[in-house]
């Protein structure tokens, strides 16, 4: 990690500060629970709307139709093409 100062002794560094959020994803096969990380200041639909070819999700339960799960870890990245709706997660944000 690198650290830069500038004449008024302000820091700067190449961490970028994040706020996690819970969300479920549907993409064309599979509903995805799991938690996207969104900068500081931004909406979910900003961190969408970026032009990364991936959304990267962690803490992520796949669920088939019948939402069993079929898979868990503690990362996955989306292809963006493959994703059909998003919603935060309030169901799980009211049991915490």
């Amino acid at each position: 990690m690198s650290f830069e100062y500038n004449n008024s002794g302000k820091i700067f560094t190449d961490i970028i500060s994040k706020t996690p959020l819970d969300v479920i994803v549907q993409t064309t096969t599979h509903l995805v629970q799991g938690t996207i990380h969104i900068r500081l200041e931004e909406r979910l639909k900003d961190e969408l709307d970026r032009d990364e070819l991936f959304l990267a999700l962690t803490d992520v339960n796949i669920l088939d139709s019948a939402e069993k799960t079929l898979y868990t870890t503690d990362f996955i990245a989306i292809h963006r093409d493959q994703i059909v709706w998003v919603l935060p997660n309030e169901k799980e944000e009211a049991t915490k």
